[in-house]
């Protein structure tokens, strides 16, 4: 009799799909791969783009699953992993605005245009946008503790192992971050 892959623990699930288990790294998706997307999504912005780099995450995930801690969240490990692949995305952006900046006025209509989609579920649309565009100008270690603790929720303590940092280090963080967004969209309070 097989095992009901919902209810086994992440180490489990790991064991199960080194072995060669297929629906063992289906199982990893179902569980992880919103909150790896919602993430990304709140990293970088733009849903297409989010979409490709959780499942480039899940993909360097799976491959050094091997490495993979199993007495630590899985949760935690893909989100490092994801981060790390919305850094990257972050650095070849920058080179390629670099380039597109670069290029000819006349050539200047083959150029995509880099404000994010708008959610289409949200009753107000242009402040949501406004928010959104208010967090993607944020610097990025600045970006990451507003979106890993405001956004997915993570407690203090786990966005600090996930960011390799201090819990003080994040309180910090997060601080300069919402005062820097209060300035930035001109609002009092908190």
């Amino acid at each position: 009799m097989t095992p009901d892959l919902s209810q086994c623990p992440d180490r489990d699930l790991a064991a199960l799909a080194l072995s060669g288990r297929q629906d063992a790294y289906r199982e990893f998706l179902a569980r992880y791969k919103a909150p790896v997307f919602r993430l990304i999504r709140g990293h970088v912005g733009d849903e297409g783009e989010a979409m490709d780099l959780t499942q480039e995450a899940f993909v360097a995930g799976f491959a050094a699953l091997a490495r993979y801690d199993g007495e630590r969240p899985f949760r935690t490990w893909i989100s490092r992993i994801a981060l790390n692949k919305c850094r990257d995305w972050g650095r070849r952006r920058a080179v390629r605005a670099f380039f597109t900046r670069a290029l000819p006025l006349e050539s200047a209509y083959d150029v995509a245009g880099d404000s994010p989609p708008l959610d289409v579920e949200a009753a107000d649309r242009a402040e949501l946008a406004r928010v959104q565009r208010a967090i993607a100008d944020l610097p990025a270690n600045l970006r990451e503790v507003v979106v890993l603790r405001g956004v997915e929720e993570y407690s203090q303590a786990e966005t600090a192992e996930l960011l390799n940092v201090s819990e003080k280090t994040v309180e910090t963080r997060l601080y300069r971050a919402r005062a820097k967004l209060r300035a930035m969209l001109g609002t009092a309070g908190t």
